[in-house]
């Protein structure tokens, strides 16, 4: 049976009109994008097959525009379309970075990193820099390093603060591993760079790790 014989209610589009976009499976956002399924299937059967094989939907969205336009189903033009969309995303986010969001809930910054960091190859450390209202001022990736670690310099991070005339400053780094457990290092890292901070009258509000799963928090665990 073709989607458009579905019962309306049923329907992707439809379903997203009526009731939201947070209403739909990942597999019916994706199927939006398909707009039809590969020979013999619909949409919806084309995207569930790509989400079991390639999935789940962040995997499959980690992947490069290339590797996209091999799997089945997709090509060239519908990879192209699911790029441009989470560079909207992207986008979004800077945009609101630019207007001086104010990030003073723990979950909104958590969610933030997350766009900004999951996924990554290597582990990046980054930080957002925050003026006395908690509105962001920048955020910088300031630390590269290889799959499982990177070398962070409190020094710099403190230099980097100091340029934005910062108040306040979130970092966060991902685990390319998927374990989003913070380790003893990280642990290290975070006292090391609250003591840094303090001594220019800055305050370090948080440290997240981005793996798989939400965002984990050190100043939730009692670790800042």
């Amino acid at each position: 049976m073709r989607i458009h014989d579905w019962p309306a209610d049923e329907r992707p589009r439809e379903k997203l009109l009526k009731r939201g976009v947070a209403a739909l499976s990942d597999a019916e956002l994706l199927s939006i994008f398909l707009g039809s399924g590969l020979r013999g299937q619909d949409a919806v059967s084309t995207a569930r097959g790509l989400l079991t094989t390639h999935g789940p939907l962040r995997r499959l969205l980690e992947l490069g525009t290339g590797e996209l336009t091999r799997l089945p189903g997709l090509g060239p033009a519908r990879a192209c379309t699911l790029a441009a969309a989470l560079e909207l995303g992207h986008r979004r986010l800077s945009a609101e970075l630019e207007r001086g969001i104010v990030l003073s809930d723990p979950p909104a910054a958590g969610r933030y990193f997350a766009q900004r960091l999951r996924g990554l190859p290597h582990e990046v450390f980054a930080a957002l820099f925050l003026d006395n209202r908690h509105r962001a001022l920048a955020f910088e990736e300031l630390f590269r390093g290889t799959f499982d670690g990177t070398e962070v310099h409190p020094r710099e991070v403190v230099r980097r603060a100091l340029v934005h005339n910062a108040a306040a400053v979130i970092v966060g780094h991902n685990h390319p591993s998927g374990n989003p457990e913070p380790s003893a290092a990280d642990r290290a890292v975070t006292e090391r760079l609250k003591h840094a901070l303090a001594l220019v009258d800055l305050r370090l509000l948080d440290h997240f790790v981005i793996a798989d799963g939400p965002p984990v928090s050190l100043a939730a665990r009692g670790w800042l």
